[in-house]
């Protein structure tokens, strides 16, 4: 019985310690991260945003949100954060929105969209996609640049090569991949335009 009590008492000191050592670190280490996470979400702004000076929060993800995307048909992507885009004189330049595909051929695709205030799209930058190698994540590689500097109210994918600025050279064999990158960012546009009213939208 002594030993059983010895044993318990033994365990429950180790047990106190090894929350008191996971708290510490926890409390050395939350400061550093939220830092990293701040700089790699501005980054990842002034990439698709270059000539803004700050970003001002203006909404986050929520079911406000889906919804609004929802009505206009876009039910497989989410808007994540919509971020303003102001000059150094605070003056609104446009938004960052960043937005999630749940409909990529390996899992969720997320990435940021710049766009000006006029429905200009300075252009995509991705932040996480888990599809195929050598296939869907050449998104990065192919899609991505099509989208730079590009003004439409939708975009649409073709496997005949783009003739137009609305349309995107799929990837070759990746066409899940590249349909789930296409409507996010038509996802992201209607946002802007019917939520946020920007370019020629209602909102």
């Amino acid at each position: 019985m002594k030993r059983m009590l010895r044993d318990a008492a033994i365990l429950f000191v180790i047990t106190v310690i090894a929350g008191a050592v996971l708290g510490f670190v926890y409390d050395m280490t939350k400061t550093p991260i939220a830092e990293q996470k701040a700089k790699e979400k501005k980054e990842a702004c002034q990439e698709v945003f270059a000539d803004a000076a700050e970003f001002a929060v203006v909404s986050g993800s929520g079911d406000e949100s889906y919804a609004a995307i929802a009505e206009g048909g876009f039910d497989k992507s989410s808007i994540e954060e919509v971020m303003a885009a102001k000059d150094s004189a605070g003056n609104e330049l446009g938004y960052v929105i960043i937005v999630t595909s749940h409909d990529g051929y390996g899992g969720d695709i997320q990435f940021s969209m710049g766009i000006r205030a006029d429905g200009t799209l300075n252009g995509v930058s991705i932040l996480s996609i888990a599809e195929t190698p050598g296939l869907g994540m050449r998104a990065e590689e192919v899609l991505k640049p099509q989208f730079a500097q590009k003004q439409a109210e939708a975009f649409r994918y073709t496997k005949a090569g783009a003739a137009l600025d609305s349309e995107i050279d799929a990837i070759s064999g990746a066409t899940i991949t590249t349909n789930a990158v296409v409507e996010t960012v038509n996802a992201g546009l209607y946002y802007f335009r019917e939520v946020l009213g920007g370019g020629n939208g209602n909102g």
